[in-house]
């Protein structure tokens, strides 16, 4: 007779197969798990978060229950491996990786993103300079989307046209 697992919680590190904000699920996919794993956007925003993005490695505990597998809890979130450098985003791919470490995460609060365009902005607290924000950026962070007035994080640099993110982070997540 097989055992029950249900209920029971156990922790595994997967990767996000996608994760649809407006819709507020997605899936996550893992070698220690044969199907699919529901993550849901309350998870997720316990976290800290309120996107994703797809090919971020992810630390989740679940949880089986009658209708599947899913995340109760995440535990730790990677970035997707940076693949091709996209337009525009030269300056930060020549960035020497320890330069990039030293720079602190400033306070800001998301002005507007577009994820068709492809990017958005931001402005520190106190400051009236617009930051760049590129998608790929964001993705390179671990994120998908930003909402308007959203809190973040941002490590920023002087580009060829103004302040740029290098790395956002959700402003809960530092405070860890």
């Amino acid at each position: 007779m097989a055992e029950d697992h249900e209920g029971e919680e156990e922790t595994l590190y997967g990767t996000v197969k996608w994760f649809d904000p407006a819709k507020g699920f997605g899936f996550i996919v893992s070698n220690d798990e044969a199907q699919d794993i529901l993550l849901h956007a309350n998870v997720l925003r316990n976290y800290g978060q309120s996107s994703i993005a797809d090919g971020a490695g992810i630390e989740v505990v679940i949880q089986r229950t009658d209708r599947g597998v899913q995340a109760v809890e995440i535990l730790q979130i990677d970035p997707p491996e940076v693949g091709e450098s996209a337009a525009g985003l030269e300056d930060i791919d020549n960035l020497d990786p320890e330069d990039l470490a030293e720079l602190e995460y400033l306070p800001a609060r998301i002005k507007w993103f577009d994820k068709v365009k492809g990017f958005g902005f931001a402005n520190t607290f106190r400051e009236s300079d617009d930051i760049f924000i590129h998608a790929e950026v964001l993705r390179r962070s671990g994120l998908s989307d930003l909402m308007p007035g959203e809190a973040v994080a941002l490590k920023v640099m002087d580009g060829e046209r103004g302040k740029m993110a290098v790395s956002v982070s959700a402003w809960e997540s530092l405070t860890r």
